[in-house]
């Protein structure tokens, strides 16, 4: 019997905290989902909560089981929270990465200065430019925050944005 359309939010981090923002939206059509994962970002740790730990990242172990079906890591700004973990964790990943250009732009240089990183390939998309992931459609929207080119993000699926 074939099973519904499904579209499915999980959160990586970044939910009641400041932080590690990752999350993972899935859109399993009959008996295949596919993934697009929106930020890669880390928390800080204090020596209150977390003493001697200085970042924390999401665990990404259930993505690398399904990498296959992970159709690319959407950037929406360039603040640590939100894309400081890619350098360590895209290469368990190893899928395309979006951002606008000054994103992009801070990651190459993010990269660049971490020894040993490896070469992550970046698309850069401009705001208000629709493009296309497996069975997502996504687009940039410009926003206000306190860093150049924020955006959040419109996801639209066969089942609606």
């Amino acid at each position: 019997m074939a099973q519904p359309d499904e579209f499915v939010f999980c959160p990586l981090g970044g939910v009641g905290e400041i932080g590690m923002n990752f999350a993972i939206y899935g859109l399993a059509q009959g008996a295949r989902r596919r993934w697009l994962a929106v930020d890669c970002g880390v928390s800080f740790g204090d020596e209150e909560r977390l003493p001697g730990i200085d970042l924390v990242m999401a665990d990404v172990g259930y993505l690398e089981k399904e990498r296959k079906n992970l159709v690319g890591i959407v950037l929406t700004h360039a603040h640590e929270d939100h894309f400081g973990a890619l350098v360590d964790l895209w290469p368990r990943l190893r899928v395309p990465v979006y951002a606008t250009a000054f994103t992009a732009g801070l990651l190459m240089a993010k990269l660049a200065s971490e020894p040993g990183a490896q070469p992550v390939p970046i698309t850069v998309v401009k705001p208000g430019n629709p493009f296309h992931l497996g069975p997502f459609e996504v687009e940039f929207i410009n926003a206000a925050h306190s860093i150049p080119e924020p955006n959040a993000l419109a996801i639209r699926t066969p089942l609606g944005v």
